[in-house]
């Protein structure tokens, strides 16, 4: 009778330490199926300006790219995926915490999330993660709280920001799933000389037909891909390492940027040239096949969410993307039905929203009033002289002079299949697709569910749309506008989209 009840209090004692030991396993499952194995590192690998199309996987002949080229041939190319906004604080702030812009509290450039904010980092640190920030931080003293570590001071990172990443990877902790967000100066003006200067031939620059085929635009363009070339250098430093320490096999790559090229028609507007990112992600092991594509619509809030799940974490409530697990499985799932993106303040007053399916996106401007030339380091930039010189000249084309435009149309639609760059307004035809009013209403749906809104004192331009004054050069050439191009309300900050509705409170994912 003892003996039994012995043997019955030991099972059961059995049974408890067991559950207790599932549970502290719990937090850190792994994707993998076999119970043994190492949860994933993760690193996200993100530019600064770069446009989805100025990769040489995503089919630019121009820019070399070799190291990531490398890295999609052996994982996925995601050929829709989408920024939250085309401007740089805002986007990366949306990325870090899996909101909208405008959910973040954040939504307008050099502006800061409040403390109480939650980053996929900080997530991943309470779940035994180390974590570790190097190169271009640029997010807000909440974010801090994620790291184990955060290195942006440009002494160690230099100019491109992206010296300390290698070091990062050869001093990594023992016994520890980690999660680096390497984050360069990488391709943004103005350019510097560096050890990849030259390695594009500007006579042999194939141009955009929306800029004008000048020697000053090639030179500038080549100076650009010559910045790419070196943030793809330093990738493959990092993979070369990751494969020394024995970590790359178990270590999810994101290569992607915050925001499109800064040239004009591109950063800070919200088509294709501006909130689509080049984005590819590596994981030996859970890819299915090699040299895979995906035409699936993601957002840049998806990738909070999706690592969290790969590392076997429950999701949290705050996140508004969904995880795309499935398609590192298999690529040729659907995702997303609708995409959304927004435009708010960066040096200039702004207001658009953007909504997008597989095939029609759309445009809704609150400020139609204003042309769309760029933001300051694009107008201050060669390239555009030469537009604007082009339009004095009376030798400018349509296309080209579409940054010109003003006032703009308050709608617009673009058929993503027959008008890649989004130059054709099918609104200002006679037969309008039945996508129209799809689209405006599921825009609608979105604006009213995540708490959007359209402030009535909005932050006013901080600089002369025109600068009228001429530039004053930089120490490495870049262009800067005089003093008197600052307007009298530069400094001056309006009311925050989503500040009215506490939007910072809403988790609503809108449409999916």
């Amino acid at each position: 009778m003892i003996k039994n009840i012995f043997l019955h209090f030991s099972k059961a004692s059995l049974l408890v330490v067991f559950l207790l030991f599932l549970k502290s396993c719990e937090e850190l499952k792994p994707i993998q199926s076999n119970p043994k194995s190492f949860p994933p590192n993760m690193i996200i690998f993100i530019a600064d300006d770069v446009s989805w199309d100025d990769l040489g996987c995503y089919g630019n002949d121009q820019v070399q790219s070799p190291n990531i080229d490398s890295l999609a041939g052996k994982g996925i190319i995601f050929k829709n995926a989408y920024l939250t906004t085309s401007s740089c604080s805002p986007s990366r702030n949306s990325i870090i915490t899996g909101r909208y812009p405008h959910n973040t509290g954040a939504a307008e450039l050099h502006s800061m999330p409040p403390m109480e904010m939650i980053s996929l980092p900080e997530i991943l640190k309470s779940k035994g993660y180390f974590t570790l920030q190097a190169g271009k931080f640029h997010m807000g003293d909440y974010a801090i709280r994620g790291f184990d570590e955060v290195h942006d001071d440009q002494e160690i990172n230099g100019f491109g920001g992206e010296e300390y990443w290698e070091h990062a990877i050869e001093n990594i902790p023992k016994g520890k799933p980690f999660f680096m967000w390497f984050a360069s100066n990488d391709a943004h003006r103005g350019w510097g000389e560096n050890e990849f200067s030259g390695i594009h031939n500007p006579d042999e620059i194939k141009v955009p037909e929306y800029l004008v085929d000048g020697s000053e635009t090639r030179l500038d363009l080549a100076n650009y891909y010559d910045e790419i070339t070196r943030f793809d250098y330093y990738i493959g430093k990092v993979v070369q390492k990751l494969k020394e320490k024995g970590a790359y096999e178990n270590t999810i790559i994101i290569v992607m940027a915050d925001n499109g090229r800064p040239f004009p028609h591109s950063k800070t507007r919200v088509n294709d040239q501006g909130v689509k990112t080049p984005f590819v992600v590596h994981y030996p092991q859970a890819t299915a096949t090699q040299n895979s594509v995906s035409q699936s619509l993601i957002s840049t809030i998806d990738i909070a969410p999706t690592l969290i799940d790969l590392a076997g974490i429950e999701p949290k409530d705050h996140f508004q993307g969904v995880s795309f697990k499935k398609l590192l499985l298999n690529s040729n799932q659907k995702h997303r039905n609708y995409v959304f993106a927004e435009h708010n303040w960066h040096d200039y007053e702004a207001y658009e929203r953007m909504v997008s399916n597989e095939h029609y996106m759309y445009i809704k401007n609150e400020r139609p009033q204003f042309a769309q030339r760029g933001p300051l380091d694009a107008v201050n930039s060669t390239t555009y002289t030469e537009l604007k010189q082009a339009l004095l000249d009376g030798l400018i084309t349509k296309k080209q002079a579409d940054i010109f435009m003003a006032p703009r149309p308050q709608e617009e639609l673009y058929d993503l299949i027959a008008d890649p760059y989004q130059f054709n307004n099918l609104l200002l035809g006679e037969n309008i697709p039945l996508a129209y009013q799809e689209l405006k209403q599921k825009l609608e749906e979105w604006s009213v569910s995540t708490g959007d809104n359209l402030p009535e004192n909005m932050t006013q331009d901080w600089y002369l749309r025109e600068p009228s004054s001429g530039y004053e050069i930089g120490l490495n050439g870049e262009r800067f506008p005089k003093e008197s191009n600052k307007t009298e309300n530069y400094g001056k900050r309006g009311e925050m989209p989503g500040a009215y509705t506490s939007a910072i409170k809403i988790n609503n994912k809108g449409p999916f």
